[in-house]
């Protein structure tokens, strides 16, 4: 999975926005399917929302995409899941990936802190993947809940060295 010259590492990537919603609001979007399908790609989210359960996000065709399992669910502070990816055959290879949900109200707005980790070192060309697609996710979230609708925004296409 290591092309060569390429460094592995397990650096975490950290992403924050501030939206203008309520913990319960913004909790709803990100574990909805009606939701995520607006700003996941088209992808809709699965589970039973408790430590231990599996999670999916199913592409539009009913396809797995990432598969994983809840680690801590704390409704509406902290969402964090580890997965795998299925949907693209050059990252099945990849070792899991964190995904850490922290919301915290401020007033009229939540913050929310994504924190993307790395428990095992992965290319690093692979984090340009979640680079690009994160802020698109995000932007896409907030659009929804402050604006009702998402704005199109291609999805990126992955890592170039991938």
């Amino acid at each position: 999975m290591t092309e060569p010259g390429s460094r592995l590492t397990r650096q975490d990537t950290v992403y924050v926005t501030y939206i203008a919603t309520t913990p319960e609001r913004l909790w709803a979007a990100l574990t909805g399917p009606e939701f995520t399908r607006q700003y996941f790609f088209g992808r809709a989210i699965e589970s039973t929302w408790r430590v231990g359960a599996e999670l999916l996000y199913r592409l539009p065709d009913g396809r797995v995409d990432l598969r994983g399992t809840i680690l801590v669910c704390d409704p509406p502070r902290q969402l964090t899941f580890r997965f795998t990816v299925e949907g693209l055959e050059a990252a099945r290879a990849l070792p899991p990936t964190e995904v850490t949900y922290l919301l915290e109200p401020l007033g009229e707005v939540v913050r929310l802190t994504l924190t993307e980790a790395h428990p095992e070192p992965i290319p690093e060309a692979w984090l340009e993947g979640g680079r690009r697609g994160w802020p698109v996710i995000l932007s896409g979230l907030k659009s929804l809940l402050e604006m009702g609708r998402v704005p199109h925004i291609p999805p990126p296409g992955p890592p170039p060295q991938a």
